[in-house]
């Protein structure tokens, strides 16, 4: 084994033994003052061996990237979730659905599925303690939250809800939903592998396989957005274009937020190709939804409309487009998002690459993303999978600060302040980033020009 390939391998070991030590004693939502320290030094340690792979022979890297993720993927689940407990949400609906009632009928809370309750989700106590426990009423908790509204997530991820309950034998409370995350985690890990394997460098797909964010949110909390993540990647890969969109469908029917891929998906494509890709997607995320709009009607928006004002998306808010808000007045901040973010995804459609589709989506995933501001880093799960394939290591920087957002919030630090300034520093690191490439694709252009031909030589 080289010099460097051992190194990367120690690298990776001490990564996995931070994660492990953070899920097990590092600190949680309900106490994130020690999150901070281990989520720094997780991310050091993920940036040394990122750096360190890049010489390590392909087939080396290749075995180092699979098993560092499986590694650090054990490591996520030695522990219960620590900071979302959106997953307790995901065996409810799972549940709900086994039982042979849709998942948009009724929120947890309705006496209609009080049937359906059980004490590891639904514990008995006055005091409910949060972040942990939520009131249910009735002298009972619930480790859900918001459980008085309906459900906000898509059918196709309803549909893996499902399938998680059928194969989990009874008592196994959330550990087949941290399983099932793991094995999205390290299965995206592999899909990057043979898109890179074809069309780039392999080694790259350790940027998604060790970040420590994928550890925490996708298997650790184990969020579906890493569902849409795998079949975005899986799309992507593809040439084939019905394909393609079939696939981009089912991931926007998983979490909404694929949806910013498609200017990459149709860049530089003319009508008929557009429809091979569109016509598909609509087709699948029409025929997902169609069983439960049968039984629920248009209540498969669930809390969506709801969630939607609360976290500040609307004009006016003072919780979002926080990067805006710092040249415009807050009840222009919105249209603004919303006219740059076309702008941009126009401009990919217009001069993007058709053979690297990933570029195109990951330029309007970012910008979305940086001008939202969102605060649940989890939302950048699907921005580390085009980073890896793309290779501009520099939009790390987002979902470095959303986790910087989301850890500051819980610690009580000025929210607003903190949003701004973490992901303005993203911002400015992405814009370094941009000039360097810049600057390095032109010496080189210069350098090639400046190389006498063998002709020049001959004279």
């Amino acid at each position: 084994m080289g010099v460097r390939t051992v190194c990367t391998s120690v690298l990776v070991a001490a990564l996995t033994a931070v994660v492990a030590i953070t899920i097990r004693i590092g600190g949680s939502e309900a106490h994130p003052r020690h999150l901070l320290y281990w989520y720094a030094a997780a991310w050091v340690l993920f940036a040394g061996a990122v750096w360190a792979v890049r010489k390590v022979p392909v087939r080396a890297a290749v075995i180092l990237v699979l098993a560092g993720s499986a590694a650090l993927s054990l490591a996520a689940l030695s522990g219960p979730p620590r900071t979302s407990s959106d997953m307790y949400r995901y065996a409810w609906d799972g549940r709900v659905q086994a039982a042979g009632i849709s998942p948009y009928a009724h929120p947890p809370a309705a006496p209609e599925l009080a049937g359906l309750r059980d004490r590891w989700l639904f514990p008995a106590g006055q005091v409910c303690v949060a972040p942990d426990l939520h009131p249910l009423g009735g002298g009972f908790c619930t480790l859900m939250n918001r459980p008085g509204v309906n459900t906000i997530y898509p059918p196709v991820a309803e549909g893996w809800f499902l399938a998680v309950h059928a194969l989990s034998p009874d008592g196994a409370r959330h550990k087949p939903t941290q399983i099932a995350g793991a094995l999205l985690a390290v299965g995206t890990s592999a899909a990057l592998l043979l898109v890179l394997r074809r069309r780039g460098d392999p080694r790259r797909a350790a940027l998604w396989a060790w970040c420590p964010a994928v550890s925490f949110a996708a298997v650790n909390d184990a969020h579906v957005d890493t569902l849409g993540v795998l079949l975005t990647v899986l799309a992507l890969g593809t040439s084939v274009l019905p394909r393609r969109g079939a696939l981009l469908g089912a991931a926007i029917a998983v979490k909404l937020l694929p949806a910013v891929v498609l200017p990459g998906a149709l860049a530089r494509r003319g009508p008929r190709d557009a429809a091979r890709v569109l016509l598909p997607a609509v087709l699948v995320i029409a025929l997902t939804y169609l069983p439960y709009i049968l039984t629920s009607g248009f209540g498969v928006l669930g809390y969506l409309p709801g969630y939607l004002q609360e976290e500040g998306y609307e004009s006016g808010s003072v919780r979002r487009f926080a990067l805006l808000r710092l040249f415009l007045p807050d009840d222009v901040a919105a249209p603004v998002a919303v006219a740059l973010i076309a702008l941009t995804a126009l401009y990919v459609m217009r001069r993007g690459d058709p053979d690297r589709p990933w570029s195109g989506a990951l330029l309007v995933t970012g910008t979305a993303l940086l001008l939202t501001s969102p605060s649940y880093y989890w939302y950048a799960l699907l921005m580390i999978a085009l980073v890896a394939l793309d290779g501009r290591w520099e939009w790390l920087a987002v979902p470095l600060a959303g986790t910087v957002l989301y850890i500051g919030t819980a610690m009580a630090l000025p929210s607003e302040l903190l949003q701004s300034w973490s992901y303005g520093t993203a911002a400015m690191a992405v814009l370094a980033g941009a000039t360097l490439r810049a600057h390095g694709k032109q010496k080189r252009q210069e350098a090639a020009v400046s190389q006498p031909t063998p002709a020049t030589m001959s004279n």
